[in-house]
């Protein structure tokens, strides 16, 4: 183990994320709210932390292997979730304590959406579109966009890059080079983060608004700087970019670079991922708007069904916002939104949950299964579309599986035993481990009342959901650490 090489890698990391700072301290600058100096602190504390690291290993570039890979991935994301907390804590209007400072940068940088600031809407704008900006980061992935510039820290990249990007199928490429492939990645998420501003901005809101939002919206995150998010604006119109927009951040990148490199739409009908993550919110929005008109909910069915195109995108491709209270609604349909949430996003996607790949693979090897007990002595192959997947990728998923269990059970219990009943220990797990950020139950719509060991253990619980566990777990196993 290289441990001189990852502290240099870190180091420059860090160093960085100090620059983005400047981002967010020009905002403060533009609406003289005030927040300049925390960023200001910031920079200062967070270039110093990262030459500090980077200095001494300047000169140690080994190469990389994929046991550094995984811990960098890890100390960076908990080195990064650390120093992100740090505005949070200089903005003394404020008033956050060393949790609620924490939990928020890592809900950010997680994606997960879950806060502990009430009265957003009085907030500092630059600390509020610091908070979108944690989200937008998150969302693809620093370590993706370090990626990028990692031939000139002389340091080859597939290692961070299999290590952070989600899905099963991690060795599948767009381009032959990782660092192209990192820049490819990011100019299709900064391309649909624009044109998702755009078309926020032209349906009536402010270009601030429609910045914030486009960030959280292609990043699935579901912070708002509105205390209300999107019912602030009770605009179906806004409602609607904001569905189509979670829709298509929720496709797997790859698709959208295949279609984008000149390849016909129908690549898009072509991956079998993709058909069923179509399929399945269709059938969700039917179910749910179909429950809705029935039990006289809303005056209309098209106003149920504007209502539930929305809320089904959001939780089902864990985005985790609301403009109205889903808790309420009839019969089974939040416990099937919560459900939904599990699905995710597709591999590749900044969605969080089980991926919608995993979930298709983990049906068609119980298909399987079932066709061997007809058959015991035939083979059965899975594919997806005419692909036969090799039985290395089944055995990957299964054991994901168990490693997600096994970590939702545990926080389950840990969360449990901090005085949360039942009923909000569940929420608060499907919340941090699938990257939602909804608040039910004690967490009501925010989490500031949420006991500090209960967030601590949410907190680890995100990173967990964030890295697809193995990442994180891995690191616990002792031959990790033998050489």
């Amino acid at each position: 183990m290289h441990f001189r090489t990852i502290t240099r890698i870190v180091g420059l990391l860090v160093i960085l994320f100090s620059g983005l700072m400047f981002i967010p301290g020009i905002v403060a600058l533009i609406y003289r709210d005030g927040a300049g100096r925390a960023f200001t602190q910031t920079f200062i504390v967070t270039v110093i932390l990262g030459l500090m690291l980077w200095f001494p290993n300047r000169n140690q570039k080994q190469e990389l292997k994929s046991r550094e890979g995984f811990l960098i991935v890890v100390l960076f994301w908990t080195v990064l979730g650390s120093v992100g907390a740090l505005p949070f804590l200089f903005e003394d209007s404020l008033g956050m304590s060393v949790t609620n400072a924490f939990f928020e940068s890592f809900s950010g940088l997680t994606t997960t959406g879950a806060t502990t600031l009430v009265g957003l809407d009085s907030l500092p704008k630059a600390i509020l579109f610091y908070r979108q900006m944690l989200q937008w980061l998150g969302g693809m992935g620093i370590i993706v966009l370090a990626v990028a510039i990692l031939p000139l820290l002389g340091v080859g990249g597939m290692q961070l890059y299999r290590a952070e990007i989600p899905g099963p199928l991690k060795d599948s490429k767009m381009r032959p080079r990782i660092a192209e492939t990192a820049k490819t990645l990011w100019f299709i998420y900064v391309l649909l983060t624009a044109l998702c501003a755009l078309a926020f901005w032209l349906a009536g809101m402010s270009v601030f608004d429609a910045i914030s939002h486009s960030f959280s919206t292609i990043a699935i995150g579901g912070f708002s700087p509105h205390e209300d998010g999107l019912a602030f604006y009770n605009s179906s119109l806004i409602n609607g970019i904001s569905g189509v927009f979670l829709f298509i951040a929720g496709c797997n990148f790859g698709l959208h670079f295949a279609v984008l490199s000149g390849r016909s739409l129908k690549v898009y009908w072509r991956d079998p991922e993709f058909k069923m993550y179509f399929f399945f919110q269709v059938a969700l929005i039917a179910i749910c708007s179909l429950t809705l008109w029935y039990n006289n909910v809303y005056g209309s069915f098209l106003e149920a069904l504007d209502r539930s195109f929305f809320h089904v995108i959001s939780m089902s491709t864990t985005m985790g916002s609301a403009i109205e209270p889903v808790a309420n609604w009839p019969t089974f349909i939040p416990v099937m939104l919560l459900m939904a949430t599990f699905v995710g996003g597709c591999a590749g996607s900044t969605g969080g949950g089980l991926k919608v790949i995993r979930v298709l693979l983990l049906f068609l090897q119980g298909v399987r299964e079932l066709k061997r007990l007809v058959h015991p002595n035939a083979v059965y192959t899975i594919k997806l579309g005419h692909r036969a997947l090799p039985e290395r990728v089944i055995e990957a998923v299964w054991g994901f599986f168990s490693a997600y269990a096994l970590v939702f059970i545990i926080s389950l219990l840990l969360l449990m035993a901090t005085g949360l009943d039942a009923f909000s220990a569940f929420t608060g797990v499907v919340s941090a481990l699938n990257n939602v950020g909804i608040g039910i139950g004690n967490f009501g719509g925010h989490y500031a009342d949420v006991n500090d060991a209960a967030k601590w253990i949410l907190l680890v619980t995100m990173m967990f959901g964030r890295l697809e566990v193995f990442t994180l777990l891995v690191l616990f196993t002792p031959i990790f650490w033998r050489e």
